[in-house]
Formats: structure tokens, sequence, C-alpha cells
């Protein structure tokens, strides 16, 4: 099994580095923006499509290794499924890149997907026997049908995101660019966070406290050091830095101190690497990226943008309530229980078939439209991370 399970982290260590380079042939595709269009996807564009493809199959192979070793799907804890939810995002990448051609696609969707891998990797890796209520296929069904749904959606956000840096005016500041900063500031935070998880897992960093909760005294570790300790804790491990101040009383949940810190440094590092890119650029991050996209068409990104939710919307529906539902039932006895997931889960349906009426009834296309995928995926990141980790219901053993 241990050789198994190192072929699988090679497979997807492999899948890393190959979207990685991917990417640079992707942006290697608009180094001739002021040159005119050329034919066909180009040469870097093939290139680029290829070594993507190659690293979803390596991406395929992690997935079906780790399968076997674990003898279940390996969507069973945040780490196998943030890992299948990026392999599922390239996966939707490719279909819809060879139905539209559009190579600057895959510029701002890898990322997203790298990104997504980095997050998974700060998760426990180890394979551990599924607890009772994952034990049934419908564990298969219904979170690799969610996971997909999810990851064409996110498709949407890439394209709206890439509409509204191509269409909104940088030349004046306004409300439309501050909101499109904010956005561009969320993905750094993100990359920030992926960046120094890394750095500090790498490193071999961790710092423990003992604190109380609920009456009975536990411990933590941190693997990021200690801005926010945990209330009324104690530093175990006196060779790492003491915490620059508590987390508030009222953060009660377990870990939730820890997961705060997390937070802190996530927002610290992306506004450091934000600033970084405003003091080299000289320039607001849209601004900048909009002359290399000059020779995208606006309409083309719109489709895009509305045929992944087109596609998306019904997978998701069927993934993240219809077989929920039926898996709920089987392993709670109910159809709907109010968790904080199936809410979520229900908020994002809601979401999206607003975004398909005022699409369809009201003629919410181009910008309009554009803003609802960004909203979209934010809704999406909220239940992937924020539900995941810092509200407590059933679906807290992931």
């Amino acid at each position: 099994m241990d050789s198994l399970i190192n072929v699988s982290s090679t497979m997807l260590y492999t899948a890393f580095i190959l979207y990685l380079i991917a990417t640079f042939f992707f942006g290697a595709t608009i180094r001739d923006k002021n040159k005119g269009s050329h034919k066909g996807i180009g040469v870097s564009g093939k290139i680029g499509i290829t070594i993507t493809i190659i690293g979803f199959l390596a991406q395929i192979v992690y997935f079906i290794t780790r399968w076997i070793a674990s003898k279940h799907a390996p969507v069973s804890n945040l780490f196998e499924f943030m890992t299948f939810f990026g392999m599922a995002l390239v996966f939707a990448f490719i279909i819809l890149y060879f139905i539209y051609k559009l190579n600057i696609l895959g510029l701002f969707a890898l990322p997203i997907a790298i990104i997504v891998i980095a997050y998974a990797s700060m998760f426990p890796t180890e394979i551990a026997p599924l607890v009772p209520s994952l034990q049934s296929n419908w564990l298969y069904i219904h979170v690799t049908t969610v996971s997909l749904g999810e990851a064409i959606l996110s498709i949407s956000f890439v394209a709206g995101l890439i509409y509204l840096i191509r269409q909104i005016d940088q030349s004046v500041s306004s409300k439309r660019t501050t909101w499109l900063e904010i956005v561009l500031l969320s993905l750094f935070i993100f990359a920030g966070f992926s960046i120094i998880s890394t750095s500090f897992n790498l490193s071999g960093y961790s710092a423990e406290f003992e604190y109380n909760f609920n009456g009975q005294t536990v411990t933590t570790d941190y693997h990021l050091p200690p801005i926010a300790g945990p209330n009324e804790g104690n530093l175990i491990t006196g060779d790492r830095m003491n915490p620059l101040f508590e987390a508030p009383g009222w953060m009660k949940g377990v870990d939730a101190a820890r997961k705060f810190n997390t937070v802190i440094w996530s927002i610290l590092t992306g506004l450091i690497l934000y600033g970084l890119a405003r003091l080299i650029l000289r320039k607001r991050v849209g601004a900048f990226i909009q002359p290399f996209l000059r020779k995208v068409k606006p309409d083309m990104l719109d489709e895009v943008s509305y045929r992944a939710v087109a596609i998306g919307f019904p997978v998701f529906t069927l993934g993240g309530l219809i077989f929920a539902a039926i898996w709920a039932q089987k392993a709670w006895d109910r159809f709907w229980g109010w968790d904080p997931k199936e809410v979520w889960a229900l908020v994002t349906f809601l979401f999206y078939a607003a975004f398909l009426h005022l699409r369809l009834s009201r003629g919410w296309h181009g910008e309009k439209s554009a803003w609802l995928a960004v909203g979209g995926f934010a809704i999406i990141m909220f239940n992937l991370i924020a539900v995941n980790l810092v509200l407590a219901g059933l679906h807290s053993y992931a």
C-alpha cells in the first residue's frame, strides 16, 4: 500500500507542476497583443493544452492509485475533496477550451486550480477508515457530482472575471474598478494562504497550545506562528513566539483560534503580495492586465460564462440537492435538516437559478451577468472554505 501512496503523491505533484508550466504557455499566447489576431489557437496554446491534458491524466492516476490504496473513493476528507475539485476544474476547462478555443481561459483557470490543489495540501493527507455515515456508495455519487458541478460553475467565474477586466474602463477610478480590485485582491489572499501555509509546513513549524474547551483541557497544534492564540490558552512549546493577542472569547468552536490565526496570516500575506504587485506594476492589477485582453472577444466571454452556468447548474442541482437528500435519508433518516452545508447548498442553488432567470427573462447579459458569475464563485468558495472550517455541523467530519 505504501508504494501506491507514493505513486499517488508523486502523480499529484507532477500534475501540479505540469499545470504551472501550462499556465506559462497560455500566458505566452498574449505576448503579441499589439500584432493583431492569430488564426487558430497558436503553437503556445497547443503546447499549453497538451501539457494540461498530460497533467490531468497524471491527476487521474493519483485518484485511481489512492482509491486502490484506501479501498474507497478518495473524496472523504478535505484534502481528497479539494484535490478532486481541482481536477474537476481542470476537466471543465479542457471541455470548454475545445468548444471555444479560448487560450485566455487557461491563463486564469489553471492558476485557480493550482491554488485549490495547494490549498488541499494544507489538510492531513493520511488515509483513514471511513466513518459510518460515509460508508455508502452515495458518497461517490453525491460528492463527485457536487464537485464537478461547482467546478463547471467556477469556469463561469473565470470567463466573467476576464470579461470585467476586459470591459471596465480602467482609465478612471470608480466603484466598478474598486470592486474589481477587491475581487482580484481576494485571489491574492487565497494565494497567500497557500503560499504561507506551504512555506511553514515545509519548514516543519509547530507550536502547541493548551486551553479550556467546554470544561475540558485540550491541546491544539499551530502550523503558523501564533499571531492570535487561544482564549486563555497556554503555550506549551516554549521555544516558539508568544501570540500577540488572544482570539475573541466568543470564538467557541474547536480550534477556532487556530483557524482565526490562519485567516489573519492569509490576509496579511495576500495584502503583501498585492502591495508588491501594485508597487511593481505602478497601477491597478486590473489596469495592467487589460491591454493584454484586447484581442479577446467580449461576446465570446459572455457566452462561455453563460454556457458554464447552463451546464454546471443542473449538475450541481443533481449532486448537491437530489443525491444529497437521498444520502441524508439513508445516513441520518431525514432528507433535510438545515445543516450549514445543506443551507449553503440551497443558497448556491437559488443564486444560480436567479442567475439563469435574470439572464433569460430580464436580459442580463454582459457586465451584469459577469458580476453575477463572480458573486456565485464567492458563494462556492464560502461553502468550500468557511462552511467546512468554521461552521459546525454534520459535515464537520470532512
